[in-house]
């Protein structure tokens, strides 16, 4: 831990957003902040199945004026770096220590966040570490989700595998799988599965395969569905929709998956678990006021509504129909959290105006709502 205990800003979570956060922090001459990170660089990037890409594509078109989809910073590109249009979760770890050994981040590593204290009298938060007590004008939340994954939702749920415990598809056992839940990280693992040799069979709440939407944070992304398509052209895929899996148990050396109408499927190897993520706003859930539809309340500075000096960045960040899950939506949001931060600290922002003219600073939510005609 750095000898200093006071800053103006803490970061919490050294990866995608706090990273791209804290370059916004760098650009705009603010000193005294820290990044906070429990693991390393990049770390829930790393710990993706080896197989696992990017669904969003990565090309270097910074010199005409489009930003690559996956960069976290302007002047940067993963695909220019890595020379991939769907890169690993390895290699994007990669890119992510790249560009915070080329900015000279303040990233304290190993430091395991406690608790997180509203300010006091005096204006300061109190964060409880592993590394002791911290105390900032500004917390900034950015643990992200993949860390936090939903263990339990539903009984028997621990007779499966969550999909983030895997750390490859190659090295699976076994010849016949089912993964409950077919949102992105579900057809992820049946398309490897597949691909492996395996039988798969995939059951989903909805029919994700099927949505129409025209937002990828709800249907599928055209990436997966195309790869949805050759494994399903294998013969080796089975898709079951509008099913509600209730239970899991051990059978006859395999799984009984029960489903909300009485139906059941047996698995001869332990089911896979799609389910997404409980996230680590867990972690500080009493310092925001909740959605009845499960996510946190922000300002249009996205700052907590109940917790003021507390901003959220990442993949959690919603506003009604508007859901920043991808990179390429939440990074738009970094410097609308950096200006919130940099005019109570007295600090200059006219650097912002480039990000303004490079589509990093989506101000005006409105635009959220314009829909693809064809």
């Amino acid at each position: 831990m750095q000898s200093r205990t006071q800053f103006d800003v803490v970061i919490v979570g050294a990866g995608a957003a706090g990273i791209g956060t804290a370059i916004v922090l760098r650009e705009l001459g603010i000193e005294r902040f820290v990044l906070l990170e429990r693991d390393h660089i990049g770390a829930s990037f790393d710990h993706w199945p080896a197989e696992m890409h990017f669904i969003t594509p990565s090309f270097p078109s910074n010199p005409f004026g489009l930003l690559d989809l996956n960069a976290v910073a302007l002047n940067t590109s993963p695909a220019y770096g890595l020379r991939r249009e769907h890169p690993t979760g390895q290699e994007y770890a990669a890119y992510l220590r790249t560009i915070a050994e080329y900015y000279q981040l303040p990233i304290e590593t190993g430091v395991e966040v406690h608790s997180v204290a509203p300010r006091d009298a005096a204006g300061m938060f109190h964060i409880e570490t592993s590394g002791g007590t911290i105390e900032s004008a500004f917390v900034v939340w950015a643990a992200g989700e993949f860390g936090y994954p939903w263990l339990n939702p539903f009984p028997g749920a621990a007779n499966c595998i969550h999909n983030t415990r895997v750390r490859a598809w190659a090295e699976m056992d076994g010849d016949a799988y089912t993964i409950i839940g077919g949102y992105e990280s579900g057809i992820d693992a049946a398309y490897n599965l597949v691909m492996n040799g395996k039988r798969v069979h995939v059951l989903d709440g909805s029919s994700s395969w099927d949505s129409t939407d025209q937002d990828p944070s709800i249907a599928l992304s055209p990436y997966t569905l195309e790869r949805l398509s050759a494994a399903r052209a294998t013969g080796r895929l089975t898709l079951t929709g509008d099913t509600l899996v209730t239970s899991v148990a051990p059978h006859d050396g395999g799984y009984t998956i029960t489903g909300d109408e009485g139906a059941a499927w047996e698995s001869p190897t332990a089911p896979i678990l799609a389910t997404g993520f409980v996230g680590s706003l867990q972690l500080v859930h009493e310092l925001f006021d909740w959605h009845d539809e499960g996510y946190a309340m922000l300002t249009a500075e996205d700052e907590s509504t109940r917790t003021p000096g507390l901003f959220l960045v990442g993949p959690s960040v919603r506003h009604a129909n508007a859901i920043f899950c991808f990179i390429y939506k939440f990074r738009q949001r970094f410097a609308v959290v950096a200006q919130a931060m940099s005019v109570r600290l007295g600090v200059d922002t006219s650097p912002l105006h480039y990000y303004r003219q490079n589509t990093m600073m989506l101000e005006d939510l409105s635009c959220c709502d314009d829909e693809c005609v064809c």
